[in-house]
């Protein structure tokens, strides 16, 4: 299971990955209702919902850097 880095829910990865149709470029479309996730610096991060990416977005460095803290 993956932590959303902005909210700490727990997800189940395989549901964000699951395929649920194809864009018209060819790359798998998946459902952002059952979550959704971000490839950052070499790493995917997973979250609980479009509004948790929003907010990882703006600030990445910083929402990453309180997860190393909590963890140490």
């Amino acid at each position: 299971m993956a932590v959303d880095i902005v909210c700490g829910k727990e997800i189940p990865e395989a549901t964000i990955n699951n395929k649920v149709g194809q864009v018209a470029a060819g790359a798998a479309e998946i459902n952002p209702e059952a979550g959704t996730k971000r490839y950052y610096e070499g790493k995917w991060y997973y979250f609980c919902s479009l509004a948790c990416r929003q907010k990882f977005v703006a600030t990445p460095d910083e929402l990453i850097a309180k997860a190393a803290e909590a963890s140490s």
